[in-house]
């Protein structure tokens, strides 16, 4: 029985965003994601974008749960967890009230 492997990603959009995605051949979903493949979708008028994070998984729902978790999280957390920074995520997961 073949494995399969789902990832989480996160692209660097050309306007400063990020978008996180969660699909079964990487390649594939990040060449759609820079020729415009959707025109209705996040990525299409925020060219260029940028492969910047990805994860690996073997089952889907725990991608899935993943993605949801990453969508919530600020610009600040995600570019901790992009640039390796774990130690600091849970600095950006503290919400600050004035």
């Amino acid at each position: 029985m073949k494995e399969h492997l789902y990832f989480v990603y996160i692209l660097h959009c050309g306007d400063g965003t990020f978008y996180t995605g969660v699909t079964n051949n990487l390649k594939r979903r990040e060449a759609e994601h820079l020729d415009g493949y959707n025109e209705h979708s996040y990525t299409h008028s925020r060219q260029p974008t940028v492969l910047v994070y990805n994860e690996e998984f073997k089952y889907i729902d725990k991608a899935i749960a993943r993605e949801k978790q990453i969508k919530k999280w600020s610009q600040a957390k995600k570019k901790a967890l992009i640039g390796n920074y774990a130690d600091r995520i849970t600095v950006f997961a503290k919400k600050k009230f004035e």
